[in-house]
C-alpha cells in the first residue's frame, strides 16, 4: 500500500466534534486530507484549527451531500489520489419536529449519495469507512437488558415505517436512522459490487476533549451536552445508553478500518461500559473544582444494565481503550477552562 503522504482521505463532516479528530490523526500521520463542510464559515473554523497542516488539507463546501453530484468538487484537483472515504457526516439530534425529514431520510440519502458519488467520482478509492453508531445495534425495546451483551451480530429491529410514524420519540427515530442508513450502505454495496470495500464503526455515546478546546458552552454537541448537564445538576441521571468511546479511539478506529485489509466488510462496536454515576464518582476525584458542583447520587453503585462487547475492535483494529477515568477528566477539564475563558473575558 502507498505510504500516507501519497494519498489522499475524503473526510465529510469535517467541521464534526468526531472528523476533527479524525483529520488530526490523519495529518499527524502524513495523509492528504480534503474535507467536506457545509459552508464558507465552517471551513475557515476548519483550517483555523490546523494552521500547521495548511499544505495538506483542503476543504470543499457542499450544502446538501444526500445528491452524488454535488461531492464533485470534493473529489477533484488533490494533489494526491483519493484512496479512502471517511463519511463521518450526520445529524446527531434527539430533538426534530419531523422523524422522517429531519432524521431519516438525510440519515439514509446521505448514505447512499456518498457510494454513489465514490462509484462516480472516486476511481482510486479502494474502501469506505462509515460512522455508524451502536445505536444501529441496540434494541431499544428491550430496555436495560441487564445480562444481556451486545455485538457486531445484532441490529436495531426498528423500521423506516414505525420510526416515521407519528409521536414516535426521536430517540427512538435517532436509533432507527442510524440502521437503516447503515443498511442503506451494505445493501446498496452488495447491489452495485463497487470496486471498494466497506467498514462501519459502531460506537455509542462519544465524550473526551475537543480539537482546540471549547469555547462556547451554550453550543455543545449532543454528547458534550449530556455530560456538561451534570454540573448543577441535583440528581445523577438514570442510564440511556450503557456505552461509551473516547472520541480519540474513535479516531483511531476510523484510520485502523481503512488501513488494515482484514477490516474490509466489516463492522465494529468501539466502546466500553458506561453509566452517569460512575461518571461523576471519577470526576469528584480527578477535577477538584467541580467536586462540590456535581450530584453524589450512590457512590459506586453501577445500575444493572446490559453490556457491550467491543473487543473485535481491539483484535482486528488494535484499539486500546482510554477508560471512563481519562475521558471524563479530560472532558471536564475543558469546561473548566472554557468558564475560567469566559470569565477571564467578562472582568
Amino acid at each position: 500500500m502507498a505510504s500516507p503522504a501519497e494519498q489522499t482521505l475524503l473526510v465529510t463532516g469535517a467541521n464534526g466534534f468526531v472528523a476533527s479528530h479524525i483529520l488530526k490523526l490523519a495529518l499527524e500521520k502524513g495523509y492528504h486530507v480534503r474535507g467536506t463542510v457545509r459552508s464558507e464559515s465552517s471551513a475557515a473554523s476548519v483550517r483555523a484549527k490546523f494552521p500547521e497542516h495548511s499544505d495538506k488539507l483542503s476543504l470543499a463546501v457542499g450544502p446538501d451531500l444526500t445528491k452524488p453530484e454535488l461531492y464533485a468538487p470534493a473529489f477533484a484537483g488533490t494533489a494526491k489520489p483519493i484512496t479512502g472515504v471517511l463519511h463521518v457526516a450526520a445529524n446527531f439530534t434527539l430533538k426534530v419536529d419531523d422523524n422522517r425529514r429531519d432524521l431519516l431520510d438525510p440519515a439514509i440519502g446521505g448514505a447512499r449519495g456518498i457510494l454513489e458519488a465514490t462509484a462516480r467520482y472516486g476511481r482510486d478509492v479502494r474502501r469506505v469507512v462509515l460512522t455508524s453508531s451502536f445505536a444501529a445495534n441496540i434494541d431499544l425495546s428491550k430496555g436495560a437488558r441487564a445480562g444481556y451483551t451486545y455485538t457486531e451480530a445484532d441490529w436495531n429491529p426498528v423500521t423506516y415505517e414505525q420510526a416515521a410514524a407519528p409521536g414516535v420519540d426521536g430517540a427512538t427515530a435517532y436509533c432507527a436512522s442510524k440502521a437503516l442508513a447503515e443498511k442503506a450502505m451494505w445493501d446498496w454495496a452488495a447491489e452495485h459490487k463497487p470496486p471498494f470495500d466497506l467498514v462501519s464503526i459502531n460506537p455509542p455515546w462519544i465524550f473526551g476533549p475537543h480539537v482546540g478546546g471549547l469555547r462556547d458552552l451554550a453550543r455543545l454537541n449532543e454528547s458534550t451536552a449530556a455530560l456538561h448537564a451534570l454540573i448543577g445538576a441535583a440528581e445523577v441521571p438514570p442510564p440511556d445508553y450503557a456505552g461509551f468511546a473516547d472520541v480519540r479511539n474513535v479516531a483511531d478506529a476510523h484510520l485502523a478500518a481503512f488501513e488494515k485489509p482484514e477490516a474490509g466488510g466489516q463492522r465494529f462496536i468501539v466502546g466500553l461500559h458506561f453509566d452517569y454515576q460512575s461518571v461523576v464518582d471519577s470526576v469528584r476525584r480527578e477535577v477538584p473544582e467541580l467536586r462540590d458542583r456535581l450530584p453524589v447520587g450512590k457512590p459506586g453503585k453501577v445500575p444493572e444494565m446490559y453490556e457491550l462487547d467491543g473487543s473485535k475492535a481491539e483484535r482486528v483494529l488494535g484499539i486500546r481503550y482510554i477508560p471512563l477515568e481519562r475521558s471524563m477528566r479530560d472532558s471536564f477539564v475543558q469546561f473548566v477552562e472554557a468558564e475560567q475563558a469566559l470569565a477571564a473575558a467578562s472582568a
